[in-house]
């Protein structure tokens, strides 16, 4: 875990941000607890919007969704708290769009808020086959975040600047 805070910082020196470190937290996210759809959302007053997709044809950067009071909202979004959803059922409880999760043949889901300045600013969502995910694997992401969150003041400030 170290080298992967280390890898992350040194990378944040790097050109080419935020795109740069986004690409270095999808593999090292991956490697650790794995997934097949990596995407990256910044809060954008009551939607949110995507910044980053490993899977752009079914999720594209720039895709928007829209983000009215949920249960899940209030736990992620407003209690600042990791979501874990080990199965359909999970998924469908968290997202509207669950019918096009479960068609890419995922079922559980990670969400880990970006904090900065007390706020969240955004969240990091993993998302992989029904049963995949365990408790074990949201704390490693958790800790990783931190190292994201210049990559989404940079993008959405660039986003804003349109």
């Amino acid at each position: 875990m170290s080298d992967d805070l280390a890898t992350l910082a040194a990378l944040l020196k790097e050109p080419g941000q935020p795109d740069t470190v986004f690409k270095a937290f999808d593999a090292i996210a991956k490697r650790l607890v794995g997934h097949e759809l990596f995407t990256l959302l910044y809060v954008d007053g009551s939607e949110v919007a995507r910044i980053y997709s490993n899977r752009p044809a079914e999720y594209p950067v720039s895709g928007r969704k829209p983000m009215g009071p949920t249960p899940w909202g209030k736990h992620v979004m407003e209690g600042q708290k990791p979501y874990l959803g080990k199965d359909k059922a999970g998924i469908r409880w968290a997202f509207f769009d669950h019918e096009l999760i479960e068609s890419m043949g995922l079922g559980s889901v990670i969400n880990v808020p970006a904090i900065y300045d007390g706020k969240v600013i955004g969240t990091i969502n993993l998302l992989a086959p029904e049963g995949h995910y365990r408790e074990e694997h949201v704390a490693p992401i958790e800790r990783l975040a931190p190292m994201i969150v210049p990559g989404f003041l940079a993008a959405r400030a660039a986003a804003r600047a349109l």
